[in-house]
């Protein structure tokens, strides 16, 4: 399963399901890495891991995303 990191607050991390959109809570305590907001993490046999690959192709679609807002308001 895959995550996002939506938010973090006061050492939970609050995590929405990218499928199913279940949020769940981990505290950040329990992970062997630094999280931050907008992370994408893998749930596999009971251990989460982050996916930078996913996580960079989301990002390039908010940009893409963004830059056609830009140019349709620039247009207007």
């Amino acid at each position: 399963m895959k995550f996002s990191v939506d938010r973090i607050e006061e050492g939970i991390a609050v995590l929405e399901n990218i499928n199913s959109k279940e949020i769940i809570e981990v505290e950040v305590s329990e992970l062997d890495f630094v999280i931050v907001e907008g992370n994408i993490l893998v749930y596999e046999n009971g251990v989460f891991s982050l996916d930078k690959s996913e996580e960079e192709i989301r990002r390039e679609s908010l940009r893409e995303r963004l830059n056609k807002l830009k140019k349709s308001e620039d247009n207007v």
